[in-house]
């Protein structure tokens, strides 16, 4: 269903998991237990007027709306591909970092709205709805678009529509729905850019990192998927469709990258960002092809041979640009030249 992040399932994103069976199993509780509904209510005339802070923590936890609570499990699983991609620590810290500038663009929102037409917002939907919406900031900056299909010839169907969709059917499902999601896009905007330093300001400690690496990673880990069972008799229907699954999602960033770089290297594009000056040493690579054995009769230059491996690059980062399709060459030179960044390296790969 959601081509874009794979369908390897929660593999490699315990933090994913983690919230999805958070957020799941506080709805149904407070499903059955109504009287305590009340508790998890988003008030900001409450945290405002009678200094109730407490409910800024309850108010934003857990959705009080089955609807709201199905759409946002639906839209993290599918955002858990910034996990596999960035790792758990960096996936919190944005999380993190957004929750903490949603909550304050909140009360200014709502005291924009009360300036503009004299009306006092006081209840918001419940739940971490607002971070939510943050993440469709690096989903549309980062994940590349692919054309799936055509529906009447005319208006294309992506690997990013469902997910929009998605997102649209969260907006219209409460009146103030749209302060939340402004509050969230804002939020993932100005963490996403880094404006005023703030990736540098809220960010999960590395002590706190590896804590819940040996602690809550066992617990919310799940096993890699097997694709090695036959596609015979004895294979399910699910291990079938899975490895379709993995064969079409690989071929998709294949043909986006492969498209890029034939588009870039014919109709070269005026931007403000020159990606060539950045990355001087991959301006002219060659064809991912093994590199041929010298005869008797060649000698190959010093200057010529390939630059020795440099310790310093993560195989970590090196195997995650490789499963999404880069070769191994491309991935180590990228990582190099950006001083093993791995966002800048994986913008510069699928945009070359």
């Amino acid at each position: 269903m959601f081509t874009t992040s794979g369908s390897r399932g929660l593999y490699k994103a315990p933090l994913s998991k983690g919230l999805l069976l958070v957020l799941s199993g506080l709805t149904v509780m407070l499903s059955l237990l109504p009287q305590h509904q009340h508790m998890f209510e988003y008030n900001l005339h409450d945290v405002s007027q009678q200094q109730q802070v407490w409910r800024l923590l309850c108010g934003r936890l857990a959705c009080l709306d089955v609807k709201d609570s199905f759409c946002s499990g639906l839209l993290i699983y599918n955002f858990r591909i910034f996990e596999r991609r960035f790792g758990s620590r960096k996936f919190a810290s944005f999380l993190l970092g957004t929750w903490c500038l949603s909550a304050l663009l909140d009360f200014l929102l709502a005291q924009a709205v009360f300036f503009l037409f004299d009306y006092e917002v006081e209840d918001l939907p419940a739940g971490p709805l607002a971070p939510v919406f943050s993440l469709f900031v690096p989903f549309y900056w980062s994940i590349p678009k692919v054309v799936v299909t055509q529906v009447l010839g005319h208006i294309s169907i992506t690997n990013k529509t469902l997910v929009y969709i998605v997102g649209l059917q969260l907006l219209t499902s409460s009146p103030f729905m749209w302060l939340l999601a402004l509050s969230g896009l804002v939020s993932g905007a100005l963490y996403h850019s880094n404006l005023l330093w703030v990736q540098k300001l809220l960010f999960v400690p590395a002590w706190l990192g590896f804590v819940a690496r040996y602690l809550l990673e066992p617990v919310f880990s799940s096993s890699q998927p097997t694709n090695e069972a036959p596609l015979g008799m004895g294979a399910t229907l699910e291990v079938q469709r899975q490895q379709r699954m993995d064969q079409l999602d690989q071929q998709l960033l294949l043909a986006q990258f492969n498209e890029a770089r034939v588009n870039t290297r014919h109709t070269p594009q005026a931007s403000l960002l020159q990606w060539t000056r950045l990355f001087p040493r991959l301006r002219r690579r060659g064809a991912n092809r093994p590199p041929a054995e010298p005869g008797p009769q060649i000698q190959t230059q010093p200057s010529a041979q390939a630059p020795p491996l440099d310790n310093s690059v993560a195989e970590e980062q090196v195997a995650m640009l490789v499963e999404m399709g880069f070769s191994r060459t491309d991935a180590l030179e990228a990582l190099r030249a950006s001083n093993n960044d791995i966002n800048m390296a994986t913008n510069f790969l699928l945009q070359h």
